[in-house]
């Protein structure tokens, strides 16, 4: 498997994130490990779990068997809504990091915001304080609205990255101004579309025959040309190959905007004022 090399977007506390990586749920630990030891070697860089996957065990498995140094990898994971508060957090912190077998996650995220419980806020900053300790690299948050960042923000944390359903049905585009304005990076969970039919679409097809990739490359290169990372879930060899290598080709604006206008609005997407765990 020919290995490639995945462009960074520098986070503000210094890390560096790849733009593309490997989301794993949902894996289980068994399958995490295999799959994981795979993207590795085909040149992943960037592992995304959580505690909600029950999985983070066999990630660690897969970075144990790949023998790569661990400063080379970029290891994501989220916890659930009984950790937020800042003891919370530390001990949310301690569980990720015994079973992923690491002293240090570069990304730790509030998996869902879960506003009826209102201790988000407290979450994020049990994140930060965290950040102080070099204990995490960079503070994330998942699935937030504009108006749960920027209550966020207000308290006096801007978060690094929020990670969001995003693919070309559901572009985001107002939540993504926000996260610009902010400098907040956005990074797509189910980049592809949560099971759904959108690489069979004509204008991604139709693209795909034109640059000699799959429809999934396509896609996958309309987020990151945008700079949003994509993290595509698969455990196919064939597969994790395909999708990291993306970066031989551009997509033009034109190109880009007939992707985007395949967009359908946000009624799909789970309503995170509601949703959450």
């Amino acid at each position: 498997m020919t290995l490639v090399s995945v462009p960074t977007v520098h986070l503000r506390n210094g890390a560096d994130l790849p733009l593309l990586g490997l989301g794993t749920w949902p894996l289980n630990d068994a399958e995490a490990a295999d799959t994981v030891a795979t993207a590795i070697d085909a040149g992943y860089r960037l592992i995304d779990t959580a505690e909600n996957y029950h999985n983070e065990a066999g990630v660690g498995e897969g970075i144990h068997r790949s023998g790569i140094d661990r400063s080379e990898l970029f290891l994501t994971t989220k916890f659930n809504s009984q950790w937020h508060g800042h003891d919370g957090v530390r001990q949310a912190f301690r569980t990720s990091s015994r079973l992923l077998g690491v002293d240090y996650i570069d990304l730790l995220l509030v998996h869902w915001p879960n506003p009826g419980q209102d201790r988000y806020v407290e979450a994020v900053q049990g994140i930060a304080a965290l950040l102080e300790e070099g204990l995490v690299r960079a503070v994330g948050t998942s699935n937030f609205k504009a108006s749960h960042l920027q209550r966020v923000i207000d308290a006096g944390v801007v978060p690094e990255v929020n990670q969001i359903q995003l693919d070309p049905r559901r572009t985001r585009r107002d939540i993504r101004d926000f996260h610009a304005q902010h400098s907040i990076v956005t990074e797509a969970w189910s980049p592809l579309g949560p099971g759904s039919n959108l690489l069979e679409e004509p204008a991604v097809t139709a693209l795909a025959e034109q640059h000699g990739k799959s429809p999934a490359q396509i896609v996958l290169r309309w987020h990151v040309q945008q700079g949003v990372v994509a993290i595509p879930k698969s455990a196919h060899p064939d597969r994790l190959a395909q999708n990291i290598d993306i970066f031989d080709f551009d997509l033009s604006e034109q190109e880009l905007s007939s992707i985007s206008a395949l967009d359908t609005g946000s009624a799909e997407i789970t309503d995170s004022d509601v949703f959450g765990h």
